[in-house]
């Protein structure tokens, strides 16, 4: 095996011109706001990647240099820089940031930067928050991340301890720049790969002890209740656990299929993959290979070992003979049987014989760069191991306790991963383990989940726990059917969101302030995250309340009119509320002039391929518009030439609303040739005036109303994927009006409160409309009836 190919891309080498070097410090001037800081008493500096940084090749910036020969004064137009040429310490190192309040833009070697942290390694045994690392964004305006500890990368792929006792740590100092700052990290840092399509749809795993004949009825169980699954993650059992003999110890570690469950692995995997599911086997490796694995004679052979003295061949990610012995021996012979990823699940420590070097990164690092080897694009499953992870993704959050308190950190846990540029977390949804059995709590999780990076239900080996949803009341059962064929609706969407972090920096889920930093409320709001370019989402964390049957989540809305995804509902922003729903939905705003393209699940279809038949939203607004990118799915590498983009724009005037699908642009070989479109109009009631195909009248267009969210269908069969679509609504097409009244007699109507109050209410409302306010809180209502109300009769629109 050629290490070399777990070399990190870039060029950590920086342009000499940046550089302002002395006897023991090196300043590098990566950007008028990022600057690396090196100290070395032996007068060495560190030119190779590390564990964390790969490339330092930025465009020179513009800075001035003032040199007193005692003092160093560096200027840029967000920095200046004081130092005094000595040893770091915070009386010779200071640095301010420009604007805001100059008591808080400055920094001084040493301070505890005051971020709004990053991540965690793990969940695992959480009940609710846990600290956080730092990030690299602040209020304050700055941050520091720290690099003197990780290893350096060698020419040969191999992992290499730093020379002497040197400092190096690379200052952030983007004020309010969220977006800009963490576009620079990625550039220091790697950018985050491009995922495969398949992993964008619903996860199957559970700790259970299955055997191939109970996956099998599980899958046709799936199919047979409709509810989609693109991946199936295998838990532990598939590998010999209970039949270890004693003299080896525990049966962990394993990378022997259990026979007795799966007598016959590839055929297994084969029919998984006919029935559309992607498979992921859970490995611990830190045992190692013991004598009674079947690989253990060639892996002991190949490691110098004689097979007959049954010597264990010891976990060690620092050996380059057992790197390629690991992969080439033990993982490269399964994935040829079907094996399409690992599953990482790495709890054993941080020690390695490399004083400081965690085996998690190794593990991370060498599994993800060799899942390349078959021609497929990369992909490993596996808890986070300091900035970098990004770069080896999906990320596994652990084994979390089943409780409320758990599900309401996971939403702020997963936006603010984004602080530290990692955007794809995989949560056990529903919760893991320990806990109590609450059908709501699992609604509500599976609704996070398919408004998250990653939609993977899970369970531990419990007969009771389980996330099959005709194990749950009715009521639930249904939700999470919804929710499961909702998330391989927006696979189109997330697949588009999916290229746009790793080609433009932008994780799909970001915290609200990265876009109006300066409002106070984006702050106050941590579990309310942007979903990629169109959509806001406030997951609920809270039980409903037994009175109105609803629950509510503390949203920012910005700027601008806003919709409901799931009933079109319109929101004026500016302003932070409370969003109240029952358990058939969650708050999903979705910004004016919106195109969101998903599959049509019409039918059930479990494929997450580029789909023949397409639904696309389109929510009013003088204009949008929306490029969908599609690709093979699963190809090795993130190149133009494999990708096909279909634009879609919607513009509204005075002479009415036109919407076009462009014809698809690129490697149309990849899509369909043909396509039928379900195109939704949010609040428009009147049938289209015109529709078009290549500029001829589409005579076979049908029309339906969309009572969901209030307006019109376009239905178009058949449609050449080269072919341009057009929709025309007339200037006086008709409008959805929204009737108060009405909508306050629906929450009136199941609310458990007495006939005489839901009278008076209704009465004051259809009195004075909008203009009920005051009256209503003089009420003595129910706080969550008089909140639901506030939403209802002050949304301004």
């Amino acid at each position: 095996m050629d290490l070399k190919k777990f070399v990190l891309e870039g060029n950590p080498v920086c342009r000499k011109e940046a550089v302002i070097v002395g006897d023991h410090f090196r300043i590098t001037m990566l950007t008028t706001a990022l600057i690396r800081f090196e100290y070395s008493e032996d007068g060495g500096f560190e030119d190779r990647a590390t564990q964390m940084v790969c490339n330092r090749d930025f465009p020179v910036p513009e800075f001035r240099v003032s040199d007193s020969g005692e003092e160093l004064h560096i200027y840029t137009k967000d920095l200046e820089i004081h130092y005094d040429r000595q040893k770091f310490s915070p009386s010779g190192l200071m640095i301010r940031v420009a604007g805001g309040k100059a008591s808080e833009r400055v920094w001084h070697y040493g301070d505890e930067p005051k971020d709004l942290l990053g991540t965690a390694r793990t969940l695992d045994e959480a009940d609710g928050e846990i600290p956080l690392s730092h990030g690299i964004m602040s209020r304050n305006g700055f941050s520091v991340l720290d690099d003197s500890h990780t290893m350096a990368m060698g020419e040969d792929g191999m992992v290499e301890p730093r020379q002497g006792n040197r400092a190096d740590f690379y200052f952030f100092g983007y004020g309010h720049r969220y977006v800009e700052c963490l576009q620079d990290f990625y550039r220091l840092c790697g950018k985050t790969p491009l995922l495969p399509r398949y992993t964008f749809g619903n996860w199957w795993s559970r700790y259970h002890k299955y055997t191939e004949t109970e996956y099998k009825e599980l899958v046709e169980r799936f199919e047979k209740e409709e509810v989609p699954f693109s991946v199936a993650v295998v838990d532990m059992d598939w590998h010999l656990v209970e039949d270890v003999p004693p003299v080896y110890g525990s049966g962990w570690t394993g990378y022997t299929w259990n026979k007795k469950f799966f007598p016959n692995p590839p055929e297994f995997m084969d029919w998984l993959h006919k029935h559309g599911y992607k498979i992921t086997l859970n490995v611990h490796p830190a045992d190692g290979v013991r004598a009674y694995e079947e690989a253990y004679p060639r892996v002991a052979e190949k490691m110098g070992i004689d097979p007959a003295s049954k010597e264990p061949v010891l976990f060690d990610m620092t050996d380059p003979k057992f790197i390629e012995t690991y992969f080439e021996e033990l993982h490269h012979p399964m994935e040829e049987e079907g094996v399409d990823f690992w599953w990482l699940d790495w709890q054993q420590g941080t020690v390695t014989k490399v004083p400081g070097l965690d085996p998690l990164w190794m593990l991370n690092h060498y599994h993800y760069l060799d899942s390349k080897w078959k021609g497929k694009r990369a992909l490993t499953f596996s808890r986070y191991a300091g900035p970098g992870s990004h770069r080896y993704p999906v990320g596994f959050s652990g084994d979390t306790f089943i409780t409320w308190e758990s599900l309401k950190f996971q939403p702020y846990f997963t936006a603010n991963a984004s602080n530290i540029g990692f955007g794809w977390w995989s949560h056990d949804i529903g919760g893991h383990m320990f806990g109590y059995r609450d059908d709501e709590l699992t609604a509500r999780w599976v609704q996070l989940g398919v408004f998250s990076p990653m939609n993977r239900l899970h369970s531990t080996d419990n007969p009771f726990n389980g996330k099959e949803p005709w194990k749950y009341n009715q009521i639930v059962e249904t939700v999470m059917k919804n929710f499961l064929k909702l998330r391989h609706k927006l696979v189109p969407y997330l697949y588009t969101m999916n290229r746009r972090a790793s080609r433009a920096g932008l994780p799909l889920v970001q915290p609200m302030y990265y876009l109006e930093p300066e409002r106070e409320e984006t702050y106050e709001v941590p579990n309310n995250y942007y979903f990629g370019t169109e959509m806001m989402v406030s997951p609920i964390t809270d039980k409903l309340d037994p009175v109105t049957g609803l629950a509510g989540a503390k949203t920012w809305i910005p700027q601008g009119i806003w919709y409901d995804f799931f009933n079109g509902r319109a929101y004026k922003g500016g302003r932070k509320v409370d969003l109240w729903r029952d358990i058939y939905e969650m708050p999903v705003l979705v910004r004016e002039g919106s195109i969101i393209p998903l599959k049509d699940m019409e039918g059930y279809d479990n494929s997450i391929e580029n789909p023949e038949k397409l639904e696309v939203l389109v929510y009013p607004g003088e204009s949008g518009e929306f490029v969908l990118w599609e690709d093979g799915g699963d190809t090795p590498e993130d190149l133009d030439e494999n990708w096909v983009s279909t634009r879609m724009t919607k513009t509204a005037d005075e002479n009415g609303t036109v919407f076009i699908v462009e014809a698809a642009q690129g490697n149309t070989a990849v899509i369909p040739q043909k396509r039928s479109w379900k195109i939704r109009f949010c609040n428009i009631q009147d049938k289209p005036q015109e529709v078009t195909v290549n500029g001829q009248v589409y005579k076979d267009a049908e029309f339906a109303e969309d009572e969901k969210i209030h307006g019109t269908i376009v239905l178009l069969k058949d449609v050449p994927a080269d072919a341009q679509v057009k929709v025309t609504f007339a200037a006086d097409a008709a409008v959805y009006q929204r009737d108060y009244a009405e909508e306050v007699y629906e929450i009136l109507e199941k609310a458990q409160i007495t006939y005489a109050q839901k009278t008076e209410v209704y009465k004051v409302v259809k009195e004075l409309g909008t203009e009920a306010v005051p009256v209503l809180v003089s009420m003595n209502l129910n706080p969550s009836l008089l909140g639901v109300l506030m939403e209802i009769l002050t949304m301004g629109i």
